[in-house]
């Protein structure tokens, strides 16, 4: 048992240091994944700010106090925040609103419905509707057509998304954008303290 534990040991000193050199393709890839659902979460929100029953409703619907302050904010933290993850720019630094911005969406907005952010198609009452919202459309409209690009779901709106991002924004925060492949890495080079 010793002599395995010494083996697996000096595998993994032999193999994993040696991966240092890549750390930065994992925060890489954290930030492009959060680029795409932030741009479009904020553009969203920014087309629906001069709406009457827009972003600014939907926050004070939710409950949210100032959603004339608050809507606006959260809509450009989200929309600036994308293009700051995609360049690796002050990555900490709005990984802390964005993070602000996930809780209260876990809790103002997801939170009753679950985890699951797609409806589970085993459960039998989700199956009923699917089935009745598939005969609808074969029967009315070009079934073929609307599920070629994927089949139909429900939207469950759990909070498996908010709290994925959540957890990405955490690592984010913790670890910085990421060596060789963030504009932070290069600016920390170029103003570190060479005292």
């Amino acid at each position: 048992m010793n002599g395995l534990v010494q083996l697996y040991y000096t595998a993994h000193n032999a193999i994993f240091p040696r991966l240092a050199c890549l750390d930065g393709l994992p925060l890489l890839a954290l930030r492009l994944i959060l680029f795409f659902p932030f741009l479009v979460a904020g553009e969203f929100k920014i087309m629906g700010m001069d709406d009457p029953d827009g972003t600014i409703t939907y926050f004070a619907n939710l409950g949210i106090p100032a959603p004339e302050i608050l809507a606006p904010l959260a809509a450009y933290t989200e929309f600036i925040g994308a293009y700051l993850l995609l360049l690796g720019l002050a990555t900490r630094w709005i990984s802390i609103p964005l993070i602000i911005t996930m809780i209260v969406a876990i809790f103002a907005v997801h939170w009753d419905n679950g985890w699951a952010a797609i409806a589970n198609s085993t459960d039998q009452e989700i199956g009923v509707r699917l089935d009745a919202a598939k005969n609808i459309l074969r029967e009315h409209g070009n079934y073929s057509w609307l599920t070629e690009k994927g089949s139909l779901v429900i939207l469950n709106n759990g909070i498996e998304f908010a709290a994925t991002y959540l957890v990405m924004l955490f690592v984010l925060l913790f670890n910085g954008g990421g060596r060789y492949t963030s504009v932070d890495y290069y600016l920390g080079r170029m103003f570190a303290d060479k005292s």
